[in-house]
């Protein structure tokens, strides 16, 4: 199953790299619009979220417009020795520093631990997705891991081509409630 996940994975991000830049943006943009006029958006005052990487849907423009509604934002910093996250809430861009495989997470020293159960709701990154919200990350597990015992509302942003039916799940694998692409906004069932 691991061959098979890696596989997709390969396949899709490869697909995300081949995309225009001007219609991946476009995609971008089109995509945050939804969540902006989703009432899990409105309602939601501390937000969980990653910087966004490469073909990911661009997460900074989200992020600022959350401190425009005077939303808290959280973020991830990872634990590679026990595969786990610690959330941290931050006020700046200039809270953050490179770590491991080039990701922006908080600074430590910047920043302050954030409990968990604070998230109103969580946007949790993938690669590939089904429509019943279940996903693959980039192979590392630290969201399967974090969401066991999350409660709070979770969705996904993505564009319409990461979706794959053949997506194998596995009994650790947990779903997102919500996933919102540049054509709709789904709530899981």
């Amino acid at each position: 199953m691991k061959s098979q996940k890696k596989s997709l994975r390969n396949q899709i991000l490869h697909a995300m790299e081949s995309l225009d830049d001007a219609v991946f943006t476009e995609k971008c943009k089109q995509i945050r619009e939804r969540l902006f006029d989703t009432a899990i958006w409105h309602d939601a005052q501390v937000i969980g979220i990653t910087l966004s990487v490469g073909r990911e849907v661009e997460t900074m423009a989200i992020i600022t417009r959350a401190w425009t509604e005077n939303k808290r934002i959280v973020v991830p910093k990872c634990n590679p020795k026990a595969h786990s996250m610690t959330f941290y809430g931050l006020d700046t861009f200039s809270q953050l520093e490179s770590s491991f495989y080039g990701l922006m997470e908080p600074d430590p020293k910047k920043t302050q631990k954030q409990a968990t159960d604070a998230i109103d709701l969580l946007i949790v990154p993938g690669v590939v997705f089904n429509h019943e919200g279940y996903r693959i990350g980039y192979g590392g597990g630290y969201y399967d891991r974090f969401l066991e015992g999350f409660k709070g509302i979770t969705a996904s942003l993505l564009l319409e081509q990461q979706f794959n039916e053949r997506l194998p799940v596995e009994p650790h694998d947990q779903q997102v409630g919500w996933l919102i692409t540049e054509r709709g906004c789904f709530k899981v069932k």
